[in-house]
């Protein structure tokens, strides 16, 4: 029930199938609020209509609202012959919940999506190669002010006190004197904030944005459908190795790597019997690439803690 944000990264149906069950999973577990904010729903171009369709044909009422923001795909991010446009969906104006979202184009000078943006978080997308168009999205904390500079404060002749949370904040103090002491003055580089990146079923990514914006990342979660020795016939399905995802962490300087969406024929290690392909192999070829650095590899219910950084 403390779900605010729901992120589809692709429209095959093992990902996106289960989304109005969840939603009216949710309404199960929450009571009736007038005053409760939507969940932010997230995802490729026709999602909205999608979700609309299942919930009014189910006849299922949600206890609160949502809506959905949905992301225009480009031509380049699946073969040309799997491409289909549906811009024309949700246009007879009959869907009573989720119409007041935002129809997201890519920013020709960012060459990403702008999902939402506050004093504290960044959140965008970028283009994947699939089957499908596909996404994947990056969830940036924005920079915390440096610390203060005590010894300059002390020689500026500023004492401890209010004045110290104001240039903190940002804001420039002018002190008795007429001596005008502005943040940049007395504040160290600022701190920068936590970034996770999440990568959907890809065979690689669309340019070159994904690469800058998934730079320097705490946590990037990549899908390894199949081994490294599977590589031609996961680019052929749209999918990735290992290698191809461990490569891109390494280019993008990641602290730690998640592989997740592997296939059903490599079996978790408790699991492996004899002759079986063990998931941990996976893992072992990921860290080859990376030189000995440890990669995850994501169960359900896995939880990541990502230290402040100081």
């Amino acid at each position: 029930g403390r779900i605010t944000k729901i992120f589809i990264t692709h429209l095959h149906s093992d990902h996106f199938f289960g989304l109005p069950g969840l939603l009216c999973t949710l309404s199960l577990q929450s009571s009736p609020d007038p005053n409760k904010p939507p969940v932010d729903i997230y995802g490729p171009l026709g999602l909205r209509d999608f979700i609309w369709r299942s919930l009014e044909l189910s006849h299922s009422q949600l206890l609160f609202p949502y809506v959905v923001h949905e992301l225009v795909p480009t031509r380049d991010q699946c073969p040309s012959e799997e491409f289909k446009d549906f811009s024309h969906l949700g246009r007879d104006g009959a869907a009573p919940q989720g119409s007041g979202g935002r129809i997201l184009h890519l920013d020709p000078e960012e060459h990403s999506y702008l999902l939402q943006e506050d004093e504290q978080l960044v959140l965008r997308a970028f283009r994947l190669f699939h089957r499908v168009p596909s996404f994947g999205f990056v969830v940036e904390e924005k920079p915390r002010p440096g610390r203060l500079n005590v010894h300059k404060l002390k020689e500026l002749g500023v004492q401890p006190g209010p004045l110290y949370g104001k240039l903190k904040s940002g804001t420039a103090v002018v002190l008795e004197n007429g001596v005008r002491i502005s943040p940049s003055d007395v504040l160290e580089e600022p701190i920068p904030g936590r970034k996770v990146c999440i990568l959907g079923d890809c065979s690689g990514v669309v340019g070159e944005e994904a690469t800058r914006l998934c730079w320097g990342a705490d946590v990037l979660v990549h899908e390894a459908t199949l081994g490294d020795s599977q590589q031609d016939k996961a680019r052929e399905h749209g999918h990735s190795t290992p290698r191809m995802a461990s490569e891109f962490a390494r280019r993008c300087g990641v602290r730690k790597l998640v592989l997740t969406h592997f296939s059903q024929r490599y079996k978790p290690a408790a699991q492996a019997g004899q002759g079986d392909e063990d998931v941990t192999e996976l893992g072992r070829q990921a860290e080859a690439v990376l030189g000995g650095q440890g990669v995850a590899l994501a169960e359900d219910f896995m939880t990541i803690e990502i230290p402040v950084r100081r």
